[in-house]
């Protein structure tokens, strides 16, 4: 006979989003209980953001090599990547970071079960075993109950007709990411941020890449002006880069794959040995019991209102299942929200439009608010600087002059609507921005604030001076 266990609080998925929340409700009193059905820390930390950011600084690091006699450095002989080593490390600290989520499960008292859940009535979820990645089976047939329960369950790769998925020839980020072999030749399908990733990660493995991208550009929800600094860097690199061009199908009947893709000149085929599906992702939201107890979906997510709650009283979502942006700070903050909300605080609902982005492949992209086109579009009078960092000392003296600053302000009032960063160390430079428009920060207060130098961080200021007018350094 299954057992049945109760709690205040049960989270369904043990991402970033899912293991924070549960810890925030451990805090809060809630006697709490995670439910996982493969590792703990999810798709993130497991096959995503974590290991592929130690695949990229693999390549980082090889590319830094190919280049020591620009620092007065000489190495004989050529850095080869030994691409099962690379793949190794980056497993190693996925697993040391699995392991510090176990830690953090125990020291906040959280009951970890694994299995795979679903909704079987109010208040109330089923467990049955399930496998882990290394295909073991893992937890028990079992009933748990509690008042509530936040859907955490994350999202897949996307598959579309023209590209099925086959694990070998047609591949999503997640054999890409555990592959023991490049490929010598690949055809990376979608241009945004997982994309453009693997592209910069392969190229330095010393794989042939061509990126192909249904929208006139690359990594299409960053300003535009990213887009093209970006799409000179990959195509000085040696990366083929097609934009404006549908994949229509893959013959893989042969040794190699014929990928046919209609561009605007009309259909071309490029000859390659895998196939990378990155065109987006689809919400989990399968099997859970949604459809009988009436939960409201739309689009492959979860609807809910600004506190993660559904339709349905005492069910709620977070993160990926919960739709865009699909990013693992955005399903933490959300999910504190929600957890917050729960226990009778009064947190601040989210603003989707200060969420940053951040894209790890070299140059790195962050972004964060309105493009310069948002923000017409939007209505506003608009005050933009720029701050290249071949201007920047700091960048100058590092080696990274590549790329630029982009600020948007509001013209009238001085509101911080926009900040758009692609150069080395773009990703860590963003959290400026993000505090400062939490704060509902001016230019002004930028300006005055003291920029230590010679630092990265001086661009954030020496772009927002640029755009009233007061350049200094440009």
């Amino acid at each position: 006979m299954a057992k049945t266990s109760s709690y205040d609080l049960i989270v369904i998925g043990s991402g970033p989003g899912g293991y924070e929340t549960a810890i925030r409700g451990a805090q809060l009193g809630l006697k709490t209980a995670i439910i996982e059905k493969n590792k703990l820390g999810g798709v993130c930390l497991n096959i995503g953001c974590i290991p592929t950011k130690a695949l990229l600084k693999s390549a980082e690091l090889v590319a830094y090599g190919s280049h020591l006699a620009d620092y007065g450095l000489n190495l004989d002989g050529a850095i080869k990547p030994d691409f099962p080593r690379v793949i190794a490390r980056s497993r190693a600290v996925a697993d040391k970071m699995n392991k510090g989520v176990q830690f953090l499960m125990n020291k906040n008292k959280i009951d970890v079960i694994y299995g795979r859940a679903r909704l079987t009535g109010k208040g109330t979820v089923s467990v049955e075993p399930s496998e882990d990645m290394d295909g073991r089976q893992i937890g028990e047939a079992r009933t748990v109950q509690a008042k509530h329960i936040i859907l955490a369950t994350g999202a897949r790769a996307r598959e579309i007709p023209p590209l099925p998925i086959d694990g070998k020839k047609i591949i999503s980020y997640k054999e890409a990411m555990l592959q023991q072999e490049p490929p010598a030749r690949l055809v990376i399908c979608g241009a945004g941020a997982i994309g453009v990733e693997f592209a910069y990660f392969y190229h330095h493995m010393g794989t042939q890449v061509t990126i192909v991208e249904l929208l006139d550009r690359l990594v299409p929800v960053e300003d535009e002006d990213v887009s093209k600094e970006l799409a000179r860097a990959y195509k000085k690199m040696g990366i083929t880069v097609m934009t404006s061009a549908q994949v229509q199908g893959v013959d893989t009947s042969g040794d190699e794959l014929t990928v046919r893709i209609k561009t605007k000149k009309g259909e071309e085929t490029v000859t390659c040995d895998q196939v990378l599906s990155a065109v987006g992702v689809v919400g989990n939201v399968e099997d859970l019991g949604l459809e009988e107890l009436g939960v409201k979906t739309e689009r492959n997510t979860i609807v809910t209102d600004e506190f993660g709650r559904t339709n349905v009283e005492g069910i709620y979502a977070i993160g990926d299942v919960a739709g865009a942006p699909w990013l693992a700070h955005k399903a933490s903050h959300e999910g504190i929200i929600c957890v917050e909300k729960i226990a009778g605080l009064n947190p601040r609902p989210l603003n989707k439009r200060r969420i940053p982005g951040c894209t790890y492949c070299q140059p790195q992209i962050a972004s964060i608010g309105y493009t310069e086109a948002a923000a017409k579009e939007a209505g506003y009078e608009v005050k933009v600087g720029k701050f290249p960092f071949s201007a920047s000392g700091k960048a100058s003296a590092a080696g990274h002059t590549e790329g630029f600053v982009k600020v948007i302000f509001d013209a009238r009032y001085g509101e911080f609507l926009g900040c758009h960063i692609i150069g080395h160390d773009a990703t860590e430079l963003i959290a400026e921005v993000s505090a400062a428009m939490e704060l509902e920060t001016t230019y002004h207060e930028i300006i005055e604030a003291i920029h230590p130098h010679p630092t990265l961080s001086e661009a954030i200021m020496e772009a927002t001076r640029a755009a009233i007018g007061e350049p200094i350094n440009i």
